[in-house]
């Protein structure tokens, strides 16, 4: 085969390996992701946010115009040239494609809702929960500047979690002002931090372009120097402090718990007013589950009007680890309701026409393929976890019916083949997960 090639002893060896920073999810994993993105499409749905998919690459120019003096442009974008020359980059992140295409939408309607769910990549040093390729969700709501939108994007989220049964959340919000008192903490925290000597040559490249940013630095002596810097809500307009307040009215009279953070932001100059992160704190250092906020000036960075918007970002694979921390993945389930074996020669050669009604008549259905005795065909049920083995042999045939045996029970009866897909869809159970699909 051309994936493998032999070695000593006659064991296969892999000729080659998945790129580091990516991983494979396995058919016996796969039920985790339908799981967690089927809850998402859920809560979504009840949320009236409809689901948009735009191209895995953009020009480079789309990042590059909304994310200057970030680290995600600076250091993590997979960009290259195309063959026309066009510099090209894998998306980093899915709001500003999201922007890009409400744009380029011929009617799109306001307020326009929708949310993403697929691959993003950033080239970074691989560790829990963070991966080159990653899965993102995220749902975004733009044209209207109502607090009120802020909170249900953040009660979604809650919301979310709830339905998934996470517990030891933490939500912490913040206000960041918007243009107009904005620039007055911008020079404050510049004057601050300039007489810090010990921040690190990222953070002393901010305070010429983007000095919020180092409040989010990660590194231990910036962090420390950060605990005493002045903090955004000191300074917001009569505006932003109104709009912070309903966002905090919103959430108390819903019951969602908040923490006020001071020194959260985004970083980002499109972002405005109110941001929020989600945090467990079993994470560790890398302990932010979801984070968000509103974007006021994002729509009019990729060249449109300036038309408000909010939303959030979670990462799929950091979502599922704190599951398992929890405790709280499903089960797997049986791969299928019904397996078919054939007990000789002339059963087998039934199978194949059971196979066919029984899927036909949506009862999710498989037989064993390696030319096993009908023993090791059971051992081989049995390892699957399937619910119910059909039996098919000569006697069975003779007989006009074939041998159900349920495999948790031990039970086992002739059923007719008359009528046989009725008397199994009554037997199974809906072990296996089927998407629902609502159409709005």
């Amino acid at each position: 085969m051309a994936g493998t090639s032999r070695g000593g002893g006659g064991e296969a060896k892999p000729r080659y390996s998945r790129p580091r920073g990516t991983q494979d999810i396995l058919p016996e994993e796969s039920h985790v992701w339908h799981y967690v993105e089927g809850v998402i499409r859920d809560i979504c749905y009840l949320y009236n946010y409809r689901e948009i998919r735009t191209p895995i690459f953009e020009h480079t120019e789309l990042f590059a115009r909304t994310g200057e003096a970030t680290d995600i442009v600076d250091k993590q974008m997979y960009t290259f040239s195309d063959r026309g020359g066009r510099s090209i980059t894998l998306r980093p992140e899915g709001t500003a494609p999201v922007v890009r295409a409400f744009l380029e939408a011929r009617d799109p309607g306001l307020p326009f809702k929708a949310y993403y769910l697929g691959p993003m990549f950033r080239y970074e040093r691989p560790q829990g929960g963070r991966l080159r390729q990653f899965t993102q969700f995220g749902p975004e709501a733009i044209g209207s500047a109502d607090p009120e939108l802020d909170g249900e994007v953040i009660a979604l989220a809650w919301d979310l979690f709830g339905r998934l049964g996470l517990q030891g959340l933490t939500l912490h919000l913040n206000s960041i002002g918007c243009p107009n008192c904005r620039p007055a903490y911008r020079s404050v925290l510049v004057d601050y931090y300039r007489r810090i000597p010990y921040l690190c040559a990222d953070c002393r490249r901010r305070l010429d372009v983007n000095p919020l940013r180092v409040l989010d630095c990660k590194q231990e002596r910036c962090r420390e120097a950060s605990a005493g810097a002045p903090e955004p809500a000191e300074f917001l307009c009569s505006e932003c402090r109104k709009h912070f307040g309903r966002v905090q009215g919103f959430l108390s009279r819903r019951g969602i718990p908040f923490v006020l953070d001071g020194h959260l932001v985004r970083g980002l100059d499109y972002y405005t007013r109110t941001v929020f992160e989600i945090m467990h704190g079993a994470l560790g250092a890398q302990n932010t589950v979801c984070a968000g906020g509103r974007y006021d000036g994002l729509v009019e960075a990729c060249g449109g009007k300036p038309t408000p918007g909010v939303g959030f970002a979670l990462g799929l694979e950091r979502l599922i680890s704190t599951l398992d921390l929890e405790g709280k993945l499903p089960a797997a389930p049986p791969p299928v309701e019904v397996l078919i074996l054939g007990a000789d020669e002339r059963g087998q050669a039934a199978v194949a026409d059971i196979l066919y009604r029984l899927r036909r008549a949506g009862l999710a259905s498989d037989t064993d393929y390696l030319p096993r005795s009908l023993r090791s065909q059971m051992k081989y049920a049995s390892r699957l976890g399937v619910p119910l083995v059909v039996i098919v042999g000569e006697q069975e045939l003779a007989a006009g019916e074939v041998t159900c045996r349920d495999m948790a029970t031990g039970e086992q009866r002739g059923i007719p083949l008359e009528g046989l897909e009725e008397a199994l869809r009554s037997l199974a159970s809906p072990y296996v997960h089927r998407e629902v699909v609502r159409r709005s």
